[in-house]
């Protein structure tokens, strides 16, 4: 069958189209991508605006269109932090489902790190032992860890590359004590939760998801996308702190021409840096392997487990 996820993040909407059915690996089939920035597009109150919520439902309206004409079976649809977070969420979910017919289900932060971490299970199997998975979002990080395809600790902090460029970075390139200050934020927030990760033992595998690892460890020379979703991808943390000082210095302009990084996504990639550093450093990994999988495929996933099998 030919499914539609419909992700609504605080960076993009993402409508992914695959052609899946339960025990086969869901094959992409298209992708449409708006970059909607719904966690910028905020009031005084910190509600999501008016013009915020217009925008939203032609972004929706625009990718029920091409689920349709993709010959999409099933729409699944969510909302992450961007949605969450909103004083006003109840009422933006209101106007998605009068205007375009679509009931949006807001994940928790727990689970969206439970399916992303069901989704970078099923992508490196049970060989891959004990699971510590990173995930890097526009709101928020997601931590997981497990030996299962349920982990053993979930968690979600407000340390999304989005948020942080936004509440403590305003120069361009930004004012070193800004910097510093986000710096020891970041590692204060992460370093409250390590504990309860670390009672289940050190980690067999170090996995990190998202558009943000995956223009670090480019930067840092893995391999171009064109390569191909099987290409190992590596981000060590060496090449981490060699690289957040350079970016430190940086303007926009400059990072958007770093290779792998959209002009849309430079303005956050020196706080989700500055993240990614954090947790690998405070969990003790030295090197975490990217995967094409995260919370899309694991919503995908979940929902062919529960068809009938054939």
């Amino acid at each position: 069958m030919r499914l539609g996820v419909l992700d609504v993040g605080s960076n993009t909407v993402h409508l992914l189209v695959v052609d899946a059915h339960p025990g086969a690996r869901p094959l992409p089939a298209h992708s449409h991508k708006t970059e909607l920035r719904l966690a910028e597009l905020l009031d005084d109150s910190g509600a999501i605006s008016d013009d915020g919520i217009e925008r939203l439902i032609g972004v929706i309206q625009e990718a029920l269109q091409a689920a349709e004409d993709k010959g999409v079976e099933e729409v699944l649809p969510f909302a992450t932090s961007a949605v969450r977070e909103a004083p006003n969420a109840d009422a933006v979910l209101s106007r998605v489902q009068q205007e375009t017919g679509v009931t949006l289900p807001v994940l928790t932060g727990e689970e969206e790190a439970r399916l992303t971490f069901l989704a970078t299970r099923r992508w490196f199997g049970w060989s891959s032992g004990k699971l510590l998975v990173l995930d890097i979002g526009g709101g928020s990080l997601e931590i997981a860890f497990g030996l299962d395809e349920e982990p053993g600790a979930a968690a979600s902090l407000p340390l999304g590359a989005g948020r942080l460029t936004k509440a403590w970075l305003p120069g361009d390139p930004p004012d070193p004590s800004d910097v510093r200050a986000l710096r020891r934020h970041v590692r204060t927030e992460i370093a409250r939760t390590v504990g309860d990760f670390a009672r289940l033992g050190a980690p067999d595998h170090a996995v990190a998801t998202s558009k943000t690892f995956k223009q670090l460890a480019r930067i840092a020379g893995a391999a171009r996308s064109a390569e191909g979703l099987y290409t190992q991808r590596t981000l060590s943390r060496k090449a981490l702190e060699e690289w957040v000082p350079k970016l430190a210095t940086m303007n926009t302009a400059q990072r958007g021409r770093l290779p792998g990084v959209s002009d849309g996504r430079a303005p956050q990639l020196l706080a989700g840096a500055l993240v990614a550093e954090a947790a690998l450093e405070l969990f003790g990994v030295e090197e975490i392997e990217i995967c094409p999988w995260a919370l899309r495929e694991g919503v995908i996933l979940r929902r062919l487990d529960h068809l009938p099998t054939p």
